[in-house]
């Protein structure tokens, strides 16, 4: 599994979106990857627990967290490998961490921790909850945008981060964003 969690070294420049849930990370990313006719690493934890909803009625439970990670790093790292000079990623393990922690008091698996901690982006997209809520089966704390966004913001500021704070319409956070990412591509 260790394996499985490491980030393989490319020569390419690493996006991540990042923010609480419905806060406009997959709507962006697809709009970035499409500007930069960039590679667009989706998020493997939504198809993952979708599936799981599907077939046992089960939201996320602590013995899926890594398998989360390993899927979503397999899907960067395959990007990687295939030679993308521009990874956007809808999410990262930091995520994974950062809900492991807000949902299960404060745990975390060890190796998710380590991974999340080790593996690095040129920059991250801290997305803001002025996006309408969008509920679906795996959302479930529309209550608790604004405690989840600070816990996102903090984990940022805690493992300094290279952020950039969007929000507004999605002309607006793909200005911001844009403007942010143009500055690595010189």
């Amino acid at each position: 599994m260790e394996k499985a969690l490491k980030q393989h070294p490319g020569n390419c420049i690493r996006v991540c979106l990042f923010g609480p849930e419905s806060s406009g990370k997959s709507t962006l990313s697809r709009k970035l990857a499409q500007h930069y006719n960039a590679a667009l690493v989706p998020e493997y934890a939504r198809d993952y627990l979708q599936t799981l909803w599907d077939k046992e009625q089960q939201i996320c439970r602590p013995k899926d967290l890594l398998p989360i990670a390993a899927g979503q790093m397999a899907l960067e790292n395959q990007a990687v490998a295939q030679g993308a000079s521009l990874i956007i990623c809808d999410t990262d393990l930091l995520t994974t961490k950062v809900y492991s922690e807000a949902y299960y008091n404060h745990w975390c698996p060890k190796l998710l921790e380590t991974y999340a901690l080790e593996n690095s982006y040129d920059l991250y997209l801290l997305t803001y909850i002025d996006t309408p809520w969008e509920a679906d089966d795996l959302r479930d704390k529309p209550d608790s945008r604004e405690e989840m966004f600070t816990y996102f913001r903090q984990a940022l500021a805690r493992y300094r981060r290279p952020f950039v704070f969007v929000h507004g319409s999605i002309e607006q956070r793909l200005h911001t964003a844009t403007k942010a990412i143009n500055t690595l591509l010189v």
